[in-house]
C-alpha cells in the first residue's frame, strides 16, 4: 500500500471571503470545486490544499509549504496585499509566516 497524492485542508468560515484571499495566495484561482464548501488548489501532480467551508473548526488549521523563492513569495504577497511577518531566519532555513482571515497559519519555508 503507497500514498500517492497529499490534500492539506484549512478550514474557514466563509467560502466568499476565503476563496478569494487563496486566490491571491496561490496567485490564481481554484482548480477544483468538488463539492459544495470545498474548493482545491493543485499545486503539483501529488499534493495541493483544499479549503473547507466548516465554521465550527475555521482558525484551527496549519500548513507549512516549501518554496524555492521565498524572496519572490514575499513580493508576491505584498503586491496582493497580503499582510505577512516578512522573512525570518529559523533554525535550517528562511520562514515567512502569513496568516488567513479566519486566523489558519500558513508557513513557507526556503533557503
Amino acid at each position: 500500500m503507497t500514498v500517492s497524492r497529499l490534500l492539506a485542508q484549512m478550514t474557514v468560515s466563509d467560502s466568499a471571503q476565503s476563496i478569494p484571499w487563496y486566490s491571491l495566495l496561490f496567485g490564481r484561482g481554484p482548480d477544483a470545486r468538488p463539492m459544495d464548501g470545498l474548493v482545491e488548489w493543485h499545486l503539483a501532480d501529488t499534493f495541493g490544499v483544499q479549503v473547507w467551508v466548516e465554521p465550527e473548526r475555521a482558525g484551527t488549521s496549519c500548513m507549512v509549504l516549501d518554496d524555492d523563492d521565498l524572496d519572490a513569495r514575499l513580493q508576491l504577497l505584498d503586491g496582493a496585499g497580503i499582510e505577512n511577518g516578512g522573512i525570518r531566519a529559523a533554525t535550517s532555513s528562511r520562514i515567512l509566516p502569513v496568516v488567513d482571515p479566519d486566523g489558519n497559519r500558513i508557513v513557507f519555508t526556503g533557503a
